[in-house]
């Protein structure tokens, strides 16, 4: 498990290793308007039911041909406000659905792109699908203006054998403007959604299935006026290896950052249910002088194998006692990825291309109906 915040890690890395993914996270917040988005470009989709039957298939010598990452691409685009789920939109297909390269920072799936500008120091987001669906079709630009980074570079200690996983810390923040149109996918009420906040952006790949050497993570990130914080904390299946943590604090005053990667963590407040896995609700971090306590209180989207947060976070720092921060939060459990019977539910959510799914139509059709009541 490696972590860096290297620009050029950012390209693709075409990996050939089956079971290999690579995913491009972006997510803003307009707390002004309470709309929030979470968009993501994937080569090797690690989540999918499909990817991960292929990989089981050929470890167990039921196919001969491997799977690889660029037969599982991706996309995926959710929308909320006001805390609630308005959208959550997966796609799913093979490589000629994407279009990348090792020498560009940017990715394509379909219609939707994002695309890097080094002069300018920003991203542009373009989206474009429709959701058959649930009868939506959905545009949306969004402008990513880099407003931070941060300089940090931490190798596994657990030995070579465990850095089958990386994580690039991109872009701590930054402000985002930009808009989300939806209307029907045959015409219809056209609705505009102007977005103006702050966003994050990350980078993970992998070699290897990650339910086969990660037992479980955490992750957040919150801004403030004060102090924006970014946590990461996993722990891998190999309970010898030791877990990674991280905790970088930003002080907007003095303009300062600062790494803490040799932290206290404890759980508590744990919770479970049959789509979600055993969690703690309470989360502690100590080290390096700063204690934050995060309450992830409310779910926003939830599955067989993870969970996403509105949350509540607390900061002690120098002797100040700082409350109200709020932010977002993950959890992950791929070890779930593993069970037949949990995949079949995964399918609900995701759209492979030329993969007719029974559990997608139902779950889709459940999901109008609950919208059209709530009109």
């Amino acid at each position: 498990m490696n972590i860096t915040t290297e620009p050029h890690q950012e390209v693709w890395h075409d990996m050939q290793e089956p079971g290999a993914y690579e995913w491009w996270y972006f997510d803003a917040e307009d707390k002004a308007s309470g709309v929030s988005v979470v968009i993501i470009w994937f080569s090797g989709f690690p989540f999918s039911p499909y990817y991960m039957q292929h990989y089981d298939d050929w470890k167990g010598r039921a196919v001969s041909a491997p799977p690889l990452s660029s037969d599982y691409a991706g996309f995926s685009f959710q929308l909320y406000e006001q805390g609630r789920e308005t959208l959550n939109f997966i796609r799913e297909g093979g490589k000629d659905l994407f279009e990348c390269n090792r020498e560009q920072i940017g990715f394509r799936f379909e219609n939707s792109r994002f695309l890097y500008d080094a002069l300018r120091d920003e991203y542009r987001l373009v989206v474009d699908f429709a959701f058959p669906a649930r009868n939506r079709k959905v545009s949306a630009e969004l402008l990513f203006k880099v407003t931070r980074r941060a300089l940090y570079t931490k190798k596994d200690g657990n030995g070579a054998a465990n850095s089958r996983h990386q994580w690039l810390l991109s872009v701590p923040r930054a402000e985002v403007d930009g808009y989300v149109e939806i209307s029907g996918e045959n015409g219809g009420s056209l609705r505009r959604i102007v977005l103006r906040g702050h966003g994050y952006h990350d980078h993970n790949l992998g070699t290897m299935p990650m339910q086969e050497y990660i037992a479980r993570w955490y992750w957040g990130r919150a801004f403030s006026e004060r102090y924006d914080l970014v946590y990461y904390m996993i722990f891998f299946r190999n309970t010898a290896y030791q877990p990674v943590s991280l905790l970088m604090l930003h002080d907007n005053i003095a303009g300062k950052v600062s790494f803490m990667d040799s932290l206290q963590f404890r759980e508590r407040d744990f919770s479970t249910g049959f789509f979600s896995p055993l969690h703690g609700r309470t989360l502690e971090l100590d080290g390096g002088g700063a204690s934050v306590t995060v309450s992830q209180k409310k779910v926003l989207d939830a599955g067989p194998f993870y969970l996403r947060f509105a949350s509540d976070i607390s900061l002690c720092i120098d002797g100040q006692h700082l409350d109200g921060i709020s932010g977002i939060s993950e959890f992950l459990n791929p070890v779930r990825l593993q069970s037949r019977f949990m995949r079949f539910f995964t399918r609900s959510r995701i759209w492979r291309d030329k993969e007719p799914s029974f559990m997608y139509d139902y779950y889709n059709f459940f999901k109008s109906c609950s919208d059209w009541f709530k009109r």
